[in-house]
């Protein structure tokens, strides 16, 4: 009797945390379609100019206007294209097919410049606008490129310890890297060009998405089947939570202290954050396959990319490639 009080205790905190909070629920449906292959990978939402960039069909990045949620333009020859970032300007993408960044011009969607990522298969891409840097990370090369924005010249490549995933940088000179194969974050030293410490992610696993609040001084890193926060003055793991499973990206909204991860069996993990502690306050039900998202801070939205499998049983159904949107409600 006294375990069954407990339980709905608790059940009736989480319910209250999250109908004081509000709920997600889908808003909007933006059609893509063929003629390419429904596949991509990171989404990027960019809250000033009102744009979101969709990864697609491992050839273009598609622009979408978010206040009208239509297509508006298309950045083409990107081959095995990943990661999105914005800065200085410009557009880039991680190519990884042809271990190149392209650099793009933001107003006519038209490529500048080619650079060499300086290692195989560049994979997740982030602009740090206080050093006006990009850094590329070469998931099966094994190391991360600083690129200076403005002249698209690579300033040092920096061997991981293992296959690079999402990085994120602090501004202040360091670099958390996800190392997939490793259960691991590595901390680069931007000035000393090297790897200085390494931070296991338990009891998360296999980390994928991340997210940093600079003000905190957290990282929330999707890790497997668990979403850690990890104090970035120690490298200790704070707290974690249950997730959905097969997780990709993980977002955080500052003003809202709602951190997600987004999961390919179709629903994103939404936990509260609370100084040290975290509470999951919504599965949201997706789209099977869509582990991969994105968030406008200004909005609140969260993006998600999906399409339905293909008649054949074989791949996705190119025409349905489109992309979800929920609001907070």
């Amino acid at each position: 009797m006294r375990r069954h009080a407990v339980l709905c205790c608790a059940l009736l905190l989480v319910s209250s945390i999250a109908a004081a909070q509000g709920q997600y629920a889908q808003t909007a449906d933006i059609a893509i379609g063929g003629p390419l292959p429904a596949q991509w990978d990171y989404q990027l939402a960019d809250a000033a100019g009102k744009r979101l960039y969709v990864s697609h069909g491992n050839a273009e990045v598609v622009v979408i206007d978010t206040t009208t949620n239509k297509v508006v333009g298309r950045i083409a020859g990107t081959p095995g294209v990943h990661g999105i970032a914005l800065g200085a300007g410009k557009v880039f993408t991680s190519n990884g097919r042809e271990n190149k960044v392209s650099m793009v011009d933001r107003g006519t969607l038209q490529t500048i410049a080619k650079i060499d990522s300086g290692g195989a298969n560049p994979d997740a891409i982030t602009f740090d606008a206080k050093r006006n840097e990009v850094w590329v990370f070469n998931h099966t090369g094994m190391s991360a490129s600083q690129i200076d924005a403005a002249s698209g010249k690579v300033v040092a490549t920096i061997p991981l310890s293992g296959t690079a995933e999402t990085g994120q940088s602090d501004g202040a000179g360091r670099v958390f890297v996800n190392i997939e194969d490793k259960d691991q974050i590595d901390v680069v030293d931007v000035a000393a060009k090297k790897v200085t410490a390494s931070w296991s992610v338990a009891p998360g696993s296999g980390p994928t998405g991340m997210a940093l609040d600079i003000a905190s001084h957290r990282l929330f890193v999707g890790a497997g089947k668990a979403m850690v926060m990890i104090d970035t003055t120690s490298g200790k793991v704070v707290t974690s939570v249950p997730i959905c499973s097969g997780t990709d990206a993980t977002f955080y909204d500052a003003a809202n202290k709602l951190v997600f991860s987004s999961c390919r069996d179709g629903h994103v993990t939404i936990a509260k954050v609370d100084g040290d502690k975290m509470t999951v306050v919504q599965t949201l039900d997706t789209a099977p396959g869509s582990r991969t998202m994105a968030l406008d801070a200004s909005t609140h939205k969260i993006y998600l990319a999906a399409a339905k499998p293909a008649s054949s049983g074989r791949g996705n159904d190119p025409e349905s490639f489109h992309v979800l949107v929920y609001s907070l409600r």
